[in-house]
């Protein structure tokens, strides 16, 4: 608690010191010489109780007007933050520092309120301009192909079993973006509780390699699990949602791999958690990117990715249902030379 006096009390000690002095020595020498008369002390002591009597006066109006209005000001403040925050005010002390001092504190903690609300603004404002893009090219795709049939291509029956397979394609396109962003949605409020169980993920990883073998095929690379780890190895996790992991991870490896590379999963004992790593030899990403890859929409190359297809979700999915098991997830990557993707879950 700050201990210095107010304004008003040093001007009061100011002014009545040098009084006070006077009229003791003034008082003594009386005492000894008998300088002074009855009518000169009167001479002395009216003007000092008429300064005494002027400072009460203006120190009430001081106490009354100015700190009232500074008290009423902390009691806006303090409203106006959380309870219990802004500490008490001791009235015998340096209200003014004492409220100066507390408004610095609130003034530095609405500046990060702002600051931090300005940087949600901008990135809803860029989601839903992401949103708009990305739900834009289906859209006009699917009303090309329906407008050329209407006018006339229909009658081609070569050409309309073309436009609306791709039609079709494109309306799942859409499903997959508003499913994504649902379940995004979903996990950010805690709508989508984790199912935990223990189930063996070396079996799992095995599993996702059969399903995206047509994939890996068609670019000659090879799937494999690093030696070292043999089923079974048991996690406690969500098993769809870490299906849902490996399958995005894997197949991203695939999409961006190197023709005739290698996708390699590999498993890690870290005492009570595993580390699974799923690694490839392709493109690799740009050290600028790897700060905003598991943004939603994020694409290292923009138009590269949306013709390979997706809907730049899936790594955001990823992290948001890794940082929902309270694990970690990273990314390491060299352009050129691949990229690893690992992620912790607690053993079985």
């Amino acid at each position: 608690m700050n201990k210095n006096p107010t304004p008003a009390k040093i001007a009061f000690g100011a002014a009545a010191l040098p009084a006070v002095i006077l009229l003791t020595v003034l008082f003594l020498l009386d005492q000894r010489f008998q300088l002074i008369d009855i009518s000169l002390w009167l001479v002395i002591f009216i003007p000092i109780i008429f300064f005494v009597l002027n400072y009460l006066m203006l120190y009430s109006t001081l106490q009354y007007f100015i700190y009232r209005k500074i008290k009423l000001i902390y009691k806006r403040i303090s409203t106006n933050k959380e309870m219990g925050k802004m500490n008490s005010i001791n009235l015998n002390e340096d209200i003014i520092g004492q409220i100066d001092e507390q408004v610095d504190v609130w003034a530095d903690e609405q500046g990060q309120t702002i600051s931090s609300l300005k940087k949600r603004e901008q990135f809803r404002k860029e989601f839903i301009g992401d949103v708009s893009h990305e739900l834009k090219t289906p859209i006009f795709n699917i009303q090309g192909y329906l407008d050329t049939l209407v006018e006339g291509a229909v009658d081609d029956p070569k050409i309309k079993y073309d436009y609306l397979e791709r039609a079709s394609k494109n309306v799942e396109r859409l499903i997959h973006i508003v499913e994504d962003l649902t379940e995004i949605s979903k996990l950010e409020t805690g709508d989508l509780p984790l199912e935990i169980s223990r189930f063996d993920i070396y079996q799992m990883a095995l599993d996702i390699f059969e399903l995206n073998e047509r994939d890996a095929d068609a670019k000659d690379i090879r799937l494999e699990i690093k030696e070292g780890f043999f089923p079974p190895i048991w996690v406690s996790a969500d098993i769809n949602k870490i299906h849902q992991v490996l399958m995005n991870l894997v197949g991203n490896a695939i999409k961006y791999g190197k023709d005739s590379g290698l996708v390699q999963l590999s498993f890690y004992d870290m005492d009570k958690k595993y580390l699974i790593e799923v690694s490839d030899d392709g493109i690799g990403i740009d050290e600028e990117s790897l700060p905003r890859l598991f943004e939603r929409f994020y694409r290292v190359d923009k138009s590269r990715s949306r013709d390979a297809g997706g809907t730049g979700l899936g790594l955001s999915i990823v992290k948001h249902i890794i940082t929902a098991h309270n694990e970690q997830i990273n990314v390491r990557s060299k352009k050129g030379l691949g990229s690893t993707f690992g992620f912790t879950l607690p053993a079985g």
